[in-house]
């Protein structure tokens, strides 16, 4: 498996409150690249919109917290515990703390992720 892990640093600019916003909008695709936008980060959580080209992934990663993960545009294969699970437009799917998982290159796709980090289980 070849999956790519781009140093992308994120932009931690957090996005204007009391505002609508059209999340596919607010992050537009780069060529050869993961990027992440923040929306709002806490030190209870953050939320962050991310684009991925084309033959984009991450590689394997743990964390000590739930992630919520909803693909909004596009579709992506996430890899949990070594069971993959490919998602479409629209729908989203709970990481638990403490799991292997991956995102594999499938299209450009684009995801909204939210890390709960409470009680450090």
């Amino acid at each position: 498996m070849d999956n790519k892990l781009k140093e992308v640093k994120p932009d931690t600019a957090e996005q204007q409150k009391s505002k609508a916003h059209i999340i596919v909008e607010i992050i537009e695709y780069m060529a050869n690249s993961v990027v992440i936008k923040t929306i709002i980060k806490k030190s209870t959580g953050n939320i962050s919109v991310m684009s991925f080209d084309s033959g984009e992934g991450l590689t394997e990663k743990t964390s000590p917290f739930d992630t919520f993960a909803q693909i909004v545009e596009g579709i992506a294969e996430i890899v949990i515990d070594k069971v993959s699970h490919v998602l479409q437009s629209g729908e989203g799917i709970i990481i638990p703390a403490r799991s292997p998982n991956f995102i594999n290159p499938n299209g450009r796709f684009k995801m909204i992720r939210t890390i709960i980090k409470s009680g450090y289980e």
